[in-house]
């Protein structure tokens, strides 16, 4: 699996022998690689106007590009907003809360999100072939699904430290503007214009597999969690900057907090079994639930979900 950011072909339709060149090594002889942009294929042809393009067909034969749109901005936002809002909402009537659930498209998101990581990851497990995904500088959506298409493909990914190395590569290290997209973190300037909540989606399509897979996991909800809210406010700067060079700069890892012996042990599923095969999940509307622990978690309390947790962990250690 590849990722990148979109050609920069501009109105002239300009070549780049070296990416094409880099694209050809990647395939042997009569071999073909999937090239999944992120963009609807009107939104990446108006791109060509601005600077930016898509892979020529002729420049690019052993390639095949599929669009599948993701929303990556104001629209994102807006969608999770207005979910929060009907989530705070006590006084709603049963229809009229189903209306504002369907009104936000938020399980839309999710939706989308998990399908277009499902076919990422069918072109390699089924098709065997070379995966390249972008969508406009590569540091949205592109992550959004070659990270779950990793999760979805690679028991390793679906342990605490292997997940923990994967946020690391696919987000972190990968250019994912946090301090911009998370604009009411606790070290946050940004315009509003500039968020959107991809890592929230990520996120809440991780907790869709573990509802799934319920065994396949090796870290519970509380773990996404805790991410979930690292990555608005944190004592940590693991989530809160743009790039390696702000992050690096008088913060603290929450990796080193997490890892403590007596921390880790808070974010185990106590279920978890390994499984070696690939996981897929269903995309069905009636498959796709909301994420009552995180949506919910102000006005309901968890009290008896954790400590029915607590007591499954404690009847596994015992036996």
């Amino acid at each position: 699996m590849l990722r990148s950011s979109q050609p920069l072909t501009g109105p002239n339709r300009k070549r780049c022998r070296e990416d094409e060149m880099l694209l050809g090594t990647v395939l042997d002889e009569g071999e073909r690689g999937f090239i999944i942009d992120t963009r609807s294929a009107q939104a990446a042809k108006q791109a060509r106007m601005t600077g930016g393009g898509t892979e020529p067909k002729s420049s690019y034969p052993q390639w095949r590009r599929l669009h599948r749109p993701l929303e990556r901005g104001r629209p994102l936002q807006e969608s999770f907003m207005k979910l929060a809002e009907a989530c705070n909402d006590t006084s709603a009537t049963m229809d009229r809360w189903l209306s504002r659930l369907e009104s936000c498209r938020w399980l839309s998101h999710v939706k989308a999100a998990l399908s277009t990581a499902c076919l990422a990851a069918q072109c390699m497990d089924r098709e065997e072939a070379t995966v390249l995904v972008h969508g406009a500088e590569g540091m949205d959506t592109t992550l959004l699904v070659t990270a779950l298409a990793q999760v979805i493909l690679d028991p390793s990914c679906r342990t605490l430290r292997g997940f923990q190395g994967l946020l690391e590569r696919e987000w972190i290290e990968a250019g994912h503007p946090f301090h911009l997209r998370c604009a009411r973190s606790a070290s946050s300037h940004a315009r509003p214009k500039q968020e959107a909540p991809l890592f929230l989606l990520f996120l809440d399509c991780v907790w869709q597999l573990s509802r799934q897979f319920p065994f396949s996991l090796e870290f519970s909800e509380r773990l996404l969690l805790t991410l979930f809210d690292n990555a608005y406010a944190s004592a940590y700067g693991t989530f809160l900057c743009n790039n390696e060079k702000e992050r690096r700069e008088n913060t603290h890892s929450l990796w080193a907090w997490l890892n403590q012996p007596a921390e880790r042990t808070k974010y185990l599923n106590p279920l978890y079994s390994h499984n070696p095969l690939v996981i897929w999940p269903s995309v069905e509307p009636q498959s796709i639930q909301l994420w009552q622990g995180l949506f919910f978690r102000w006005i309901r309390s968890s009290q008896h979900l954790d400590e029915a947790w607590e007591e499954i962990q404690r009847l596994v250690e015992s036996n």
